[in-house]
């Protein structure tokens, strides 16, 4: 098996992360990861083997991933806290919520089934066979590259009438995407009670329904969403000082009279125009924003209306404190975990591992967006131009930001370089063969 000179900081966190598995496996999960970062072709759990040159052990490997997938919770805890070390926590905390489907291939892969395809393409496949994850991600803000998306844990969904078998051999019962959405927030708040941090969780407009409200604000999360243009908005409840002694009974949680966004969308009165900083760019927005009770909620929410070139859109946040600037830099940073599920498939190739048993799905599933998360916090403090050279594509913009394909690529051939020197016998190589090994180092990763 390759022993790969990794930087310190990884290795300590691999390191930390092995800490919750079984003493007689946690040292299976260094390799599988970094096989899974020097994988090449086709990122199925064999080529994790073959670039991690397991030979004879590949069957130990196999069964490790079984046993990973039913501790991911665990796992992903650690993680949660070696992030925290490196991305200095301000006194709130967004996460984004969301799920993406895989594609898988053959007929007896557990957990999967068809499900509506968001992304069709041009042959417009409404359809497709794999697996859904609803997934949770910390969004932190890069001094330099702005938000950033780091996977932390993932519930794979499976329809109700491919529920059967799990439930006879595993045990599984099924739940709906809103309930593994609610058992994400569960998780989270135990991993957060000792912090005292304030928790924003943004999530698309899909995620906005009672159970998943209810859920997040009975633990104290605050969520930003967007809001359907027919919610059956009220208004607030009226306080009369002189007849409240008289009033028995609990106080009004909603208004009388309903709000209609449309009307209010229409109206010419009421808009204002402000400045605010979305996706790294100063961007002129017109809004209209009024405090409003919503049952789904349980009472009082801030309602935003942002007039589009296109017509208008309505979000909303469950604390009706929160700025404007506040639930529309929220609701850009969305766009974070949509990030990081294109690199999960594009560059650690999410999906394409041919694993059947339902645990070792999910275990393939935390491999790929751990390693992805590891990337990122030993990116996070090195330079741009240990990150990416763009010198030989003088096409490209350079002022561009290193992609995450830039950042594994520059871990690879740390790596690389590392285990060179440390295999280094006598004088330093020189001239020609440098060059030589360097060119070779720059192709191989």
């Amino acid at each position: 098996m390759a022993l790969y000179q990794l930087p310190d900081d990884m290795s300590r966190w691999v390191q930390e992360l092995s800490g919750s598995l079984h003493q007689r496996v946690a040292h299976r999960l260094l390799p599988i990861l970094f096989g899974c970062l020097f994988g090449r072709g086709r990122r199925t759990v064999a080529s994790w083997l073959r670039a991690a040159d397991i030979g004879d052990d590949f069957r130990t490997h196999y069964y490790f991933l079984g046993s990973l997938g039913r501790c991911v919770r665990w796992v992903a805890m650690r993680l949660f806290r070696s992030v925290l070390t490196v991305v200095s926590p301000g006194e709130r905390l967004l996460f984004a919520l969301d799920d993406t489907p895989t594609k898988r291939y053959g007929p007896c892969v557990e957990g999967a089934g068809i499900h509506h395809n968001p992304t069709p393409g041009p042959a417009d496949q409404k359809f497709l066979y794999g697996h859904i994850w609803v997934t949770l991600a910390l969004v932190a803000h890069h001094p330099l590259w702005g938000a950033v998306g780091l996977p932390l844990l993932g519930l794979l969904y499976v329809r109700k009438k491919d529920i059967a078998p799990l439930t006879t051999w595993y045990k599984v019962t099924f739940q709906t995407k809103l309930e593994l959405a609610a058992q994400l927030f569960d998780w989270l708040a135990f991993c957060l009670h000792f912090l005292g941090k304030t928790v924003w969780i943004v999530c698309d407009g899909a995620y906005a329904k009672r159970p998943v409200l209810q859920a997040a604000c009975k633990l104290g999360f605050v969520v930003v969403s967007r809001l359907r243009k027919d919610a059956a908005l009220f208004s607030l409840p009226e306080t009369d000082p002189k007849n409240a002694k008289k009033r028995r009974g609990p106080k009004p949680k909603y208004g009388k009279q309903t709000i209609s966004l449309a009307k209010r969308a229409g109206h010419d009165q009421g808009w204002l125009s402000e400045t605010f900083v979305l996706y790294r760019e100063a961007v002129l927005k017109t809004y209209k924003t009024f405090v409003a009770t919503y049952p789904v909620v349980g009472g009082r929410i801030r309602v935003v209306l942002v007039r589009e070139t296109d017509g208008w859109v309505a979000y909303f946040c469950t604390d009706p404190n929160a700025t404007v600037a506040q639930i529309l830099e929220a609701v850009a940073d969305r766009a974070t975990i949509e990030q990081d599920f294109h690199d999960l498939k594009e560059v650690h190739g999410l999906g394409q591992q041919q694993v059947r048993h339902y645990f070792a799905n999910i275990a393939a599933f935390h491999i790929t967006a751990w390693l992805h998360t590891l990337v990122e916090l030993w990116a996070w403090n090195q330079p741009k131009s240990k990150l990416c050279d763009r010198s030989a594509s003088p096409w490209d913009n350079p002022d561009r930001r290193p992609s995450h394909a830039d950042r594994c690529k520059s871990l690879r051939r740390l790596c690389l370089q590392q285990e060179i020197e440390a295999t280094q016998v006598g004088p330093p190589i020189r001239g020609k063969f440098r060059s030589l090994l360097r060119r070779l180092v720059r192709l191989a990763a």
